[in-house]
């Protein structure tokens, strides 16, 4: 039969459990089993989604509860795992900010490829040696290097280039929290831009042959410090790539969702602490992706760079925060505005209501892979005054001018409105 039988069934068969044994379903149709056997008042199990069985993590025989990120699958894409094998097989790759929720999946996945080593280069040394001792155990023989560094340091930075000799490098370093980095500007601009700078003239330096920044959809026309830091980061990148005919590049995605920081373990805390889940605004959408559906698609976007390109991935459509909480709730057995009320608490600052993924009539481009795009003759890297920008802003941190800092980037970063956006205070950030 059909999912619409499912509900007779059930009661004809006195079903105690429904089992999805689809890894590949869309969200909407584990959706729509959800909410049946949650109607039915029977518990509702899943098989992993078809990037988790992508990544190795989990198998086709482990069986979980399903979850909000079941939910907002999308049709799966065409797997190339060819090109991407032969980007990254017996090459030395180096992951910074390694020991993050996107780092650590680019080394998961990355090991899958065999590589000849792996770096792990990370400045928190608890999140690196998580990430080492699980890829120990699942991959014994591979050659896994961590190393304990801050990107800001450039010295210690062009040491570790200088004994690894990275052939491949993934740029996923970052301080992303926006709220937070709005009341810790000296702190966004030194570690997203000036580090990034640093990797680069180190990258530049050691020969590396493939450099990919992860970027984010807040890059775009940004109104927070977060989004005008990493705006800058990707302009360092094409930069670079210009004048060094490097196959340097930036693959832009928007939120993900698991991700440290992400408002999904912050909904379930709420949930589970009887309510308010609080909201910003009712209207409120982003784009999503699972960490290993957004980490696949980078590394397919690294397997087709030829340099200087911004690679953006397709996010499917933006999903409304106030669905999202809903759908949480109610897989929580609970229903929202009766057994959990929704608050409303106003936007913060820094945040808009919507994002984009790239500039209102910068050309897009399809490549060989159906959920990547290319965003072509992208405006950052013709700004000719970029060395003497980041010179500027590297001054301004040292003397902690945030409202210099946030003046030039204003002006540096197209569409940009950090000024607009009201000021930030720490009762406002969470």
């Amino acid at each position: 039969g059909t999912v619409s039988d499912l509900a007779s069934a059930i009661d004809l068969h006195r079903v105690e459990e429904v089992i999805i044994a689809i890894p590949s379903a869309p969200g909407r149709l584990v959706r729509m089993v959800n909410d049946v056997c949650r109607l039915k008042g029977i518990t509702s199990r899943t098989m992993p989604g078809i990037y988790e069985l992508i990544g190795g993590k989990v198998s086709v025989n482990r069986l979980r509860e399903v979850d909000i990120t079941d939910l907002l699958r999308r049709e799966p894409v065409r797997v190339n795992d060819e090109a991407v094998g032969a980007a990254l097989a017996d090459k030395r790759v180096l992951v910074t900010g390694a020991g993050g929720s996107i780092g650590r999946e680019l080394c998961r996945q990355i090991a899958r490829r065999n590589p000849s080593e792996l770096v792990l280069l990370g400045h928190g040394e608890n999140s690196i040696f998580e990430t080492l001792l699980e890829l120990r155990d699942d991959y014994p023989n591979l050659a896994v290097s961590p190393v304990i560094a801050d990107i800001r340091n450039a010295e210690r930075l062009a040491q570790i280039f200088q004994e690894h000799q990275p052939q491949v490098l993934f740029h996923a370093a970052a301080h992303k929290h926006v709220p937070l980095m709005e009341v810790n500007v000296v702190e966004a601009v030194t570690n997203n831009v000036i580090g990034t700078r640093n990797v680069v003239q180190s990258a530049l330096n050691q020969n590396v042959e493939r450099y990919v920044l992860i970027s984010t959809d807040k890059a775009v026309r940004p109104s927070s410090i977060y989004g005008a830091t990493k705006r800058l980061a990707e302009m360092i990148v094409l930069d670079a790539a210009h004048e060094s005919k490097r196959a340097f590049t930036v693959v832009r995605f928007g939120n993900v969702l698991g991700s440290r920081g992400s408002i999904i373990p912050i909904f379930k805390n709420q949930i589970a602490n009887g309510g308010p889940v609080t909201i910003t605004h009712p209207d409120m959408y982003r784009f999503f992706m699972t960490i290993p559906e957004a980490v696949y698609l980078v590394l397919q976007a690294a397997s087709m760079e030829k340099g200087g390109e911004t690679f953006v991935l397709n996010m499917g459509e933006p999903v409304r925060i106030l669905d999202l909480a809903e759908d949480l709730i109610r897989l929580s057995g609970l229903e929202p505005h009766r057994d959990i009320e929704i608050s409303y608490t106003g936007i913060r600052a820094g945040e808009k209501l919507t994002e984009e993924l790239w500039d209102e009539g910068t050309p897009l481009a399809k490549t060989l892979h159906p959920d990547i795009f290319r965003l072509d003759a992208d405006v950052s890297s013709l700004n000719l005054k970029l060395p003497q920008a980041i010179d500027s802003l590297t001054r301004l941190s040292r003397s902690a001018d945030t409202d210099a800092i946030i003046g030039l980037l204003d002006e540096l970063i197209p569409g940009s409105s950090i000024r607009e956006s009201p000021k930030a205070d720490i009762t406002s950030i969470i």
